[in-house]
């Protein structure tokens, strides 16, 4: 299982920078469940990244640790591209089944202008 959660979330992040919005569902499960954004199903996945991405057009996120142990994956990336801030902090958690990821929970040190 520590090779697959580990693969699954690489390939999400590789996914995440390469806006490859196609490979959204090979990477999580039909019944993904977002804690963060409170939905329920990949299709939210990539819309939320599209949005992202539409946003933030110069982001990046940057694997800086990954802990894998049984099903959970812990990562800390740091977020680059954001214009007028230094790379931020994210950490996700995440849940493999079956090699797909089936929850994610998320912090984020992102700053938001007021």
């Amino acid at each position: 299982m520590t090779d697959d959660g580990r693969a699954v979330a690489r390939r999400m992040y590789a996914a995440f920078n390469n806006r490859d919005y196609d490979a959204v569902p090979g990477i999580f499960a039909a019944d993904f469940r977002s804690h963060p954004l409170g939905t329920t199903g990949p299709e939210h996945v990539a819309a939320a990244w599209r949005r992202f991405h539409e946003a933030v057009p110069d982001v990046r996120v940057v694997v800086e640790d990954m802990v894998v142990e049984g099903d959970r994956v812990a990562v800390r990336t740091s977020v680059h591209g954001v214009p007028g801030q230094p790379p931020s902090t994210m950490l996700e958690f995440l849940r493999v089944r079956d090699g797909r990821i089936a929850e994610v929970w998320g912090l984020s040190a992102l700053h938001r202008e007021h």
